[in-house]
């Protein structure tokens, strides 16, 4: 049972990041399940400043249509979002240059995630890496297990395109291979538990984590207190990202942060 009571205590440790998602679509939050049947939350401007309040550590703000519509992110909503935040803010979605990493890091953003257009073009993360450092990019992997295959047989399919395609190399080398190209981040969305509320993909966060030198931020799953202290402990995630439960209110971020800090999992204060 968990404990909700702050734990004041110090803890020894790096501290665990909590990272509100914004799916954003049309100028609007939006969240689905296995990305798809879309539906609207609100405002990316004011959820931003919403969750910066309650005490999210970071930002993650993902234009979902931007590779499918083969344009870029939107750069006055990143603008008018950054003006409101504090906290580090990532911004993800249509970057296929160096040119659309340098506008969005113009536009407020702190880090760009890619993620399609790195897997067609790998030197993109070394550009990007190169020209901002390698803390500034965020290699995106959107991934799910192959039809018929179980967790044990470690290996999950990377899609690109919004999850509508597969891409020809398995999760753990694109990993290994956008790290020692320069990623200095994996941000990990589990197609199979995206928008299900059923818990992170354990195995999945595991693998990577394991098998990569740089921090992985946990998405795709979220249900409750229980689950972030499952996928940091269990799971080895540096950092765990969410979108519904916040969204719709099951939890605050501070109840969670408060839930973890009693539990023995490190973690900044929420306010």
């Amino acid at each position: 049972m968990v404990n909700n009571t702050l734990n004041t205590e110090p803890i020894n440790g790096l501290c665990k990041r909590i990272i509100p998602c914004l799916d954003v679509a049309d100028g609007r939050t939006v969240k689905g399940v296995n990305f798809q049947n879309l539906r609207d939350v609100g405002d990316p401007v004011d959820l931003a400043l919403h969750y910066q309040n309650e005490g999210a550590d970071e930002l993650v703000f993902l234009d979902i249509t931007a590779s499918i519509e083969n344009r870029n992110t939107t750069l006055e909503l990143v603008k008018r979002v950054a003006a409101e935040l504090m906290i580090p803010f990532t911004v993800g979605g249509g970057i296929r240059t160096l040119e659309d990493a340098h506008r969005l890091m113009q536009a407020g953003a702190d880090k760009v995630s890619v993620n399609s257009a790195a897997v067609n073009n790998p030197q993109l993360i070394n550009d990007i890496a190169t020209a901002y450092g390698n803390q500034c990019c965020v290699l995106a992997i959107d991934c799910r297990l192959p039809e018929g295959s179980s967790a044990e047989d470690n290996i999950w399919q990377v899609l690109t395109k919004g999850g509508r395609e597969v891409a020809n190399v398995d999760a753990l080398t694109w990993a290994q291979q956008a790290t020692q190209l320069g990623a200095g981040e994996i941000l990990l969305t589990s197609w199979d538990k995206d928008g299900t509320r059923s818990g992170f993909d354990i195995p999945l966060t595991k693998a990577i984590s394991t098998a990569v030198n740089v921090p992985v931020i946990a998405s795709g799953g979220a249900n409750g207190s229980q689950c972030f202290m499952d996928i940091f402990t269990d799971g080895y995630a540096d950092a765990a990202l969410a979108a519904s439960i916040f969204h719709d209110g099951d939890v605050t971020i501070g109840t969670l942060k408060a839930a973890l800090a009693n539990n023995s999992i490190n973690v900044r204060p929420s306010v």
